[in-house]
């Protein structure tokens, strides 16, 4: 085996899946997959509709055309580029809006094309990311609706991913009680109620999310199973689906802290360091162009991540009892952004079991 490399245990991501939607079925939500954080490996893919999920989204066509072979409806999450839209027809049966010029050339496209394209009309509620403000929403959508090859059949909210704003019920009701007034005047009762991401599953868990909401986007709660606002496991699911294996290239006994002036690093970053004397060190080829390093923890114990640069991971390793040495693999654990650099990383090998 070639390294740095994720091992991605299938049977894990499966039940994962399985104890996510388990949950998500007590509130009547159902579930679609984010394959974005995978870059759309068809295995993985295929293993999260193994374990219940109804749909599969991405925020790019590229990952979409990829699971193409899937039988499943497909979801384009991020909101399209105009000049993109022809893709998103042909790969997408949804896609997630916020801009009435784009919807235009997507009904375009589809009214070419033969097809119905289903609309997920965005709201911002506060993240400040994506979606049309919602005094505004009901004059956008009374133009959708007068387009022919595309149909409304949802609404949604993006949370915590640019704002930090969290889902609650006070916000989220305000896509119910839009999509309650969309019926009212244009006579549509929406098939979706999307209530967001992950950080929306641990609203729903707290019982602060309206029973209205029908629809959650999840992606890496899926392939690790771990609920990051509530920092636990959820219920059923195991820890270790996805483990990157990284090879020591460097081990020797070097000072703790630089020896001459210093300034700013490769990143822009002046860096501090504590004199701890001389310490074990353990320099793994693996960095910052494949991971974030922020979010790379040790499965080993007596090991601490000092920092890296591009290309070097440097790891103090002076508290570790096993028998180090060049050429030993050692496993990590990684949290959000380093899975999606890893994955998108052509560096990091990629390997199922």
């Amino acid at each position: 085996m070639k390294y740095p490399a994720l091992i991605i245990d299938l049977k894990k991501i499966e039940k994962n899946t399985k104890a996510v939607l388990k949950q998500c079925e007590k509130y009547g939500i159902s579930l679609t997959a984010v394959s974005k954080c995978y870059c759309g490996m068809l295995e993985i893919a295929s293993a999260q509709l193994r374990g219940g999920a109804t749909m599969i989204a991405d925020s790019r066509v590229k990952n979409l055309k990829k699971l193409s072979k899937l039988t499943v409806e497909k979801m384009l999450i991020r909101i399209p580029m105009i000049s993109e839209a022809d893709d998103v027809v042909e790969y997408a049966d949804y896609s997630m809006n916020s801009e009435l010029e784009t919807i235009k050339a997507l009904s375009a496209s589809a009214v070419k094309k033969g097809k119905i394209h289903k609309i997920i009309f965005m709201i911002d509620i506060g993240d400040l990311r994506e979606g049309c403000l919602p005094e505004n929403a009901l004059n956008v959508i009374g133009e959708i609706v007068k387009l022919k090859g595309v149909r409304l059949d949802g609404i949604g909210a993006n949370f915590g991913c640019f704002g930090g704003v969290m889902p609650e019920y006070d916000n989220l009701h305000i896509l119910v009680e839009l999509a309650k007034k969309i019926k009212s005047i244009y006579g549509i009762d929406l098939t979706i109620i999307s209530g967001g991401n992950s950080f929306t599953y641990t609203t729903m868990v707290e019982g602060q999310c309206p029973k209205e909401i029908n629809h959650f986007r999840l992606g890496d709660i899926l392939l690790t199973g771990y609920d990051t606002r509530l920092m636990e496991m959820v219920p059923g699911a195991e820890e270790d689906a996805i483990v990157l294996l990284c090879e020591i290239v460097e081990i020797l006994d070097k000072p703790s802290k630089p020896i001459g002036r210093i300034e700013k690093d490769a990143f822009g970053n002046i860096p501090y360091f504590e004199d701890r004397g001389i310490r074990k060190r353990a320099i793994f080829a693996v960095g910052r162009q494949d991971i974030r390093i922020e979010e790379v923890f040790p499965l080993e114990k007596g090991m601490e991540i000092l920092g890296a640069s591009s290309d070097h991971m440097i790891v103090d390793v002076t508290d570790h009892k096993g028998d180090l040495k060049v050429g030993s693999i050692v496993p990590f654990r990684l949290t959000y952004g380093a899975l999606l650099a890893a994955f998108t990383s052509e560096y990091v090998e990629k390997t199922f079991i």
